[in-house]
């Protein structure tokens, strides 16, 4: 694990966090003492959302015919 002064953390963080979360922790540090350990946090996947209400309710067979003669009249006159 690499230890960084609190300059080279500010120059260089987005590097640093690329490298964290890839795995690689590192250490800031002030005049060589180490002051917090910056580590890539375990965040929850996003929630499957597609088929969510599966069973919940049926499609009809003619779903995308559903109200067809209706839909031609309104555009066709």
């Amino acid at each position: 694990m690499i230890t960084v002064n609190i300059h080279e953390a500010k120059t260089n963080l987005s590097r640093l966090i690329e490298q964290a979360v890839k795995g690689e922790p590192f250490i800031i540090a002030k005049a060589g003492k180490p002051l917090v350990k910056v580590t890539a946090l375990d965040a929850p996947k996003a929630p499957k959302r597609l088929g969510f209400l599966e069973g919940e309710f049926t499609v009809p067979d003619d779903f995308d015919r559903f109200a067809e003669d209706e839909i031609l009249a309104l555009f066709e006159g």
